[in-house]
């Protein structure tokens, strides 16, 4: 299998749009510190850096939202969170996403479903009520 091809099939480097009509919230977390917020409202992903991370002085922003003092917006989510999405190809996702009846493109389905925890990164995704 093409390198690319297996890039692709881990789940990494997609394009993932915001679903229309579709608001939700995820707050992102070390241990007990908020790092920031991400949400998505009217087609657009927003990421914001709590207060409370602003003032840490021991953590590093994160490389794709390297100023801290920003609201980050784009229609298509970050690679930083689309990385907790695993491949739809693979069986085991395949048949979780049938059984649990999750859209593919469901992008806010699919990170409440897979996105708390990655191995790519220490930091929990935690759905806000």
């Amino acid at each position: 299998m093409p390198i690319k091809k297996f890039i692709e099939w881990l789940g990494f480097n997609k394009h993932i749009q915001a679903p229309p009509g579709v608001r939700a919230k995820f707050l992102l977390k070390y241990d007990d510190l908020l790092i920031g917020t991400l949400s998505v409202q009217d087609g657009k992903w927003l990421f914001e850096y709590s207060d409370d991370f602003r003032r840490n002085e021991v953590l590093r922003p994160i490389v794709e939202f390297p100023d801290v003092n920003r609201n980050y917006e784009s229609g298509e989510l970050w690679q930083f969170f689309a990385s907790r999405i695993p491949s739809p190809e693979q069986a085991e996702v395949e048949e979780i996403l049938k059984r649990e009846q999750i859209e593919e493109d469901d992008a806010v389905s699919l990170l409440r479903r897979f996105g708390r925890r990655t191995v790519s990164n220490p930091f929990e995704l935690e759905v806000s009520p």
